[in-house]
């Protein structure tokens, strides 16, 4: 699989509806471009789904389905792939650190199967040679033409060849590519904790779509306590049952000792520094895992909508 090209092929067809999805093409001085999807466009909701897809390398399907939190009506995002970790590991996990004087943001998307140089892909034995790459941030300020030669030169590509898709946390678009991740967050607590990621072959996972929040840092508490309170996960996998009911226990949110309140608090108690944070606390809220060769179902941890209510609600 060509993860950037499947990937391109989205962003040319959302840029054939530039207009109609709200996002804004910009290119950048040196070669390269960058595609606005809500930091001075409104961006929206079939943004959003596409920004997933494209962080997915296309590997996935997306859609919003009905939802309740707290009582009231709300979205959630559902994500289903046959291809969970190219997807998830390779693609759509925000692995990549990309500092470039005061610029810093997470990357993600197939651009950093081209890079390839973060710990996950020696485990996982995935790169990717290609002449063109495609990259999603989430923050607010726009890529400089530096940001753009640096990609270019990890991954191997002249800087014409480096797309960006931005989007602030504090938007549709930005907070629906956040929320999409409950399954990347699931594989990578489970590859965290040295399980076999071969053995996963499909994967589902749904998460509710938060109110967007009055700036960035409101709505990184609400995108994270939509996947730690309210995600569920399911995996189907392959092999044997007792080392699914060995590991099951340690991937939910639950497991961790900051589990209990909603993310924003935990972030101020913190200094708002995520490595400060305990790690096994970003996973999904719930994770059932089926084996496929025994036919047997494992359920490990478990919603709560009380943290939800007072995340999404109350501020």
């Amino acid at each position: 699989m060509h993860l950037n090209g499947r990937s391109l092929k989205i962003v040319e067809a959302m840029l054939t509806k530039a207009q109609e999805r709200r996002v804004a093409l910009h290119p950048i001085e040196k070669g390269g471009r960058f595609i606005d999807c809500g930091i001075d466009v409104h961006g929206g909701l079939r943004a959003g789904i596409e920004l997933v897809k494209i962080c997915m390398a296309d590997l996935a399907d997306v859609a919003l389905v009905p939802g309740t939190v707290g009582g009231r009506s709300c979205p959630h995002v559902q994500v289903s792939t046959d291809h969970p970790v190219a997807a998830c590991l390779a693609s759509q996990y925000a692995g990549w650190q990309i500092s470039e004087g005061k610029f810093f943001a997470m990357g993600s998307g197939p651009m950093r199967a081209a890079y390839g140089h973060e710990p996950v892909f020696a485990s996982i034995g995935y790169k990717e040679a290609t002449h063109s790459v495609v990259g999603v941030l989430e923050g607010r300020n726009p890529p400089t033409s530096g940001v753009i030669a640096k990609i270019a030169s990890a991954c191997g590509v002249p800087p014409s060849s480096v797309t960006l898709l931005v989007a602030p946390t504090a938007s549709i678009a930005g907070g629906l590519q956040v929320v999409a991740r409950s399954v990347e967050t699931a594989l990578h607590k489970l590859h965290e904790l040295h399980f076999d990621m071969t053995r996963v072959i499909s994967a589902h996972g749904v998460a509710p779509l938060p109110p967007v929040a009055k700036n960035d840092l409101a709505a990184i508490g609400r995108t994270n306590d939509s996947i730690l309170y309210g995600a569920r996960v399911v995996l189907y996998v392959e092999g044997d049952d007792a080392s699914i009911e060995e590991v099951g226990p340690k991937v939910p949110s639950s497991s961790s000792k900051d589990h209990g309140e909603p993310f924003a608090a935990i972030f101020a108690r913190y200094n708002n520094d995520f490595y400060a944070v305990d790690p096994h606390l970003f996973s999904p809220a719930e994770v059932v895992i089926q084996n496929v060769e025994t036919g047997n179902v494992f359920s490990f941890g478990a919603i709560d909508d009380a943290v939800l209510t007072r995340s999404f609600y109350s501020g």
